[in-house]
């Protein structure tokens, strides 16, 4: 016999109240497998399509397959939605759509959705023909029972069973409608993105999938009684809407690179899935290799041969890519490496967002290998970033790391059709004879930076090598060569840091009370909490960093019109009154080690590894505590 559970509704004849709002985060969470995040990928799109300015968090679990029912196993997907630019997935979810109550249990736990969230939620388990089952519904709803939620029973299997035998791979349609009638989207652009997401499928296949999304809207058209109303932004230009990863896939054919070698790792594979759809088509190769030391050669050989190739990966691939990068940068092949980060060390979190990298893409390498490393922080970022990477690699002859993360590759965003322009691409190669005297590291003495020579170029003959080497490529251990090829190296990056510009502080520029420094994908969270503060009075700035080797010029000067500076990071530090922790023998924030290590000054940091993006509210809380002076 079913207790009765406190909040939980079953639809009734209704008035429909119309709420108006600027701002809402949603969450469709299911078992994996069932297709909550296609689901909420399709709304995003369509919201996004619509005016609407629009974040996507895919919520994946850490096991390929984990076992159904199980709160530490939901897999789903938050999409905030505004009225304005949206740069972050918020704080507390206010509208969730939940398959079963153990995944909404899940979320639940770990204080994702508002105190007051209205859910939907699957009603088959309240009156499943297995005790045990039925059981958990009753343990679940009392513990749900402690926060204000307005659970709302939805029969998602006994509608959807009308239209498939197999509800599993029906309900998320059925849910999409059912949103896009919480959210009065347009049909016609969900019919037309659910046609795009099925593409290359069966023609029957995509019309079932039309008619559940239409069976949703019916159904909540007839019993819920809730909707929501919000505003659009006036786009000033043509919108396109994409996830990170295939930002930078586009971003890659239109910098002009032409072969991508990968091999697959989450959360980085998505890119060659999308380059594998289109790069053909421009010319592009997307080269699969047994592993991912070989990826990085294939990609070291085709850069010899004249062009600029790159490597995709995550952190564990760019562990093993070390070798091969380092080689790269003592023969200075140009070479750009995409690092979609993820939690670790090891295989550690290969679903979660961390920023875990940024110390092993610059120093990973043994011996004395500098490069660039820089980190997009907009979805928009990610397309443009590419053309960004391929020119500074090919200009300094070297590697440069393209550091996204896994809150990027999955987050959906919408931002202004880039105008392409010829100018992004490389000029094909110079392979006229290379004049006589001309040495293959002919180093200029005040760039560092030396010719680049391509193989069948006349005059051009040399022997490429991995070892010490003198201008003429000659393997050479004379101990001042290897000081001045050191040198040379290094003198490149100084030369390139030189073109940099100081970063723009958000906020104040004169100076205040902090100065809050991020790097990657925090951005929008930082930002918006920084708002949020200095709405309230507070005297608090920020500052984002794209380029972290070399790091721009003038952060000394910035830092020091602020009584303190802190950085907020997705990464581990040691907190404060920890046992055993020091301010001497503290571990900080990779970005904080590294802004210390070169300006000198006492940069704190804010870090957090949740394997989950940054909430702005969780910053705002954290800007508080750090305020000079104590809590305000």
């Amino acid at each position: 016999m079913k207790l009765p559970t406190v909040g939980v509704e079953t639809p009734t004849d209704r008035e429909v109240s119309v709420r108006r709002v600027t701002d809402i985060s949603v969450e469709i969470v299911s078992d994996s497998g069932e297709g909550a995040q296609k689901c909420g990928q399709i709304f995003g799109s369509v919201s996004a399509k619509m005016g609407n300015g629009v974040w996507t968090v895919e919520i994946i679990p850490a096991e390929v397959e984990p076992p159904p029912r199980n709160p530490a196993g939901a897999s789903g997907i938050r999409i905030r939605l505004g009225d304005r630019e949206v740069t972050n997935w918020g704080d507390e979810t206010d509208v969730a759509v939940a398959f079963n109550e153990q995944a909404l249990l899940g979320r639940h736990r770990l204080n994702a959705l508002a105190p007051n969230a209205t859910i939907l939620l699957e009603s088959m388990w309240a009156t499943h023909p297995d005790p045990s089952v039925r059981k958990q519904w009753e343990e679940a709803m009392e513990e749900l029972s402690d926060r204000e939620y307005r659970i709302i029973e939805v029969p998602m299997e006994e509608q959807c069973l009308t239209v498939v035998d197999n509800p599993r791979r029906g309900k998320n349609m059925f849910v999409l409608g059912l949103l896009s009638w919480i959210f009065d989207r347009d049909l016609e652009r969900a019919r037309d993105q659910i046609g795009h997401a099925f593409r290359g499928k069966k023609a029957e296949i995509t019309e079932r999938n039309v008619q559940l999304l239409e069976l949703g809207y019916a159904w909540g058209a007839e019993h819920l009684d809730f909707r929501y109303e919000i505003g659009t932004l006036e786009a000033s230009a043509p919108m396109v809407v994409m996830n990170g990863n295939e930002a930078v896939a586009l971003g890659a054919v239109a910098a002009g690179l032409e072969l991508a070698a990968m091999y697959p790792i989450t959360p980085a594979t998505s890119v060659s899935h999308m380059l594998g759809e289109v790069f053909e088509r421009y010319g592009g190769v997307v080269h699969q290799a047994e592993d991912e030391i070989a990826a990085a050669g294939v990609a070291i050989g085709a850069s010899y041969a004249g062009r600029c190739a790159f490597t995709i990966t995550s952190g564990p691939g760019l562990a093993l890519k070390t070798e091969f990068l380092g080689l790269a940068v003592m023969a200075e092949i140009p070479l750009v490496v995409v690092d979609v980060q993820r939690g670790g060390p090891s295989t550690g979190l290969p679903t979660k967002v961390e920023q875990s990298d940024l110390l092993a893409a610059m120093f990973g390498q043994p011996g004395d290998a500098p490069h660039v490393v820089l980190a997009p922080a907009t979805i928009e970022e990610c397309f443009h970033v590419m053309t960004t990477a391929r020119r500074i690699a090919e200009a300094l002859r070297t590697v440069v790391v393209v550091l996204s993360d896994a809150n990027l590759a999955t987050g959906v965003a919408p931002f202004p059709r880039p105008a392409l322009s010829p100018e992004w691409q490389a000029a094909p190669p110079d392979q006229r004879p290379i004049p006589e005297g001309v040495k293959p590291y002919d180093w200029d003495p005040r760039t560092g930076v030396s010719r680049r020579f391509i193989p069948g170029q006349a005059g051009g003959e040399h022997t490429l090598t991995g070892l010490a080497h003198d201008e003429r490529s000659k393997v050479a251990y004379d101990s001042a060569i290897n000081e001045r090829s050191s040198t040379m190296r290094s003198r490149k990056l100084l030369a390139f840091q030189h073109t940099l510009i100081a970063p723009e502080v958000n906020g104040d520029a004169g100076g205040g009370d902090l100065l809050v420094v991020g790097w990657g994908s925090t951005r929008g969270a930082i930002e918006e909490a920084v708002a949020r503060a200095r709405a309230q009075g507070m005297s608090v700035s920020s500052l984002h960093l794209t380029f972290l080797s070399p790091l721009p010029p003038g952060l000394k000067e910035i830092f020091g019109r602020f009584r303190k500076v802190m950085t907020v990071e997705i990464n581990y530090s040691d907190k404060k009154g920890d046992p055993f922790v020091t301010d001497h023998n503290r571990r900080r924030g990779q970005l904080s080690w590294l802004l210390r290590a070169t300006t000198l000054v006492d940069v704190d940091c804010w870090t957090r590894v949740l394997g989950e993006p940054l909430r702005p509210g969780r910053i705002l809380q954290a800007i508080r505590e750090n305020m000079p002076g104590g809590t305000r």
